[in-house]
């Protein structure tokens, strides 16, 4: 996810890597922080395949001068990145239905064809499915009385993965009215 991160924010414009870690900060939210230690690994692992480059025209162009620093490198995609990160929208895998992985693949949906963001969406919802049904049998294991504060969290995780499934099902309605809910 975080290659797929990394190659979409890159189509927007070239970045430097702290200005990629802020921006994937923010479109990740604060849940999940992304460090140095995963960013530039995979960096070097998109230039070494060609998907990025490190751009020496842009390092002061994207950056206000007051902030420039000798030694930042600045990245762009390339057109095999620019294939690369089609084809991750394309075909979304299973990774794609988790929590962070389904956020990214979300902040990228105006780019994904129709087809594949009906995927993620359907898939998605399985996901959700199958998570609801475990909380409501760990609800209904547990008494009012008992495990006051427990259940409490239960009934919250049951009630966000419900709000959550009539959102992705509004939004495959959206994406292909004939489709609609699952029986």
């Amino acid at each position: 996810m975080l290659e797929l991160a990394i190659l979409g924010l890159l189509d927007e414009r070239p970045m430097h890597g702290y200005e990629l870690r802020k921006r994937l900060s923010e479109m990740l939210g604060t849940v999940r922080t992304v460090s140095f230690g995963s960013l530039y690994p995979t960096l070097r692992r998109l230039q070494h395949q060609g998907d990025i480059v490190e751009d020496s025209s842009a390092a002061t162009a994207t950056r206000p001068p007051a902030t420039a620093r000798r030694g930042r490198k600045t990245y762009r995609i390339t057109t095999r990145g620019k294939e690369t990160l089609a084809a991750l929208l394309d075909e979304p895998g299973t990774s794609s239905f988790t929590d962070d992985g389904f956020g990214v693949h979300l902040a990228f949906f105006d780019r994904t064809p129709g087809p594949a963001r009906v995927r993620l969406l359907e898939g998605r919802r399985r996901v959700l499915e199958e998570r609801r049904e475990g909380q409501r049998d760990a609800a209904a294991r547990t008494g009012p009385t008992e495990l006051r504060y427990a259940r409490q969290l239960t009934l919250l995780g049951l009630e966000t993965s419900e709000r959550e499934l009539r959102w992705i099902n509004e939004l495959i309605r959206t994406e292909n009215p004939s489709q609609g809910e699952p029986q």
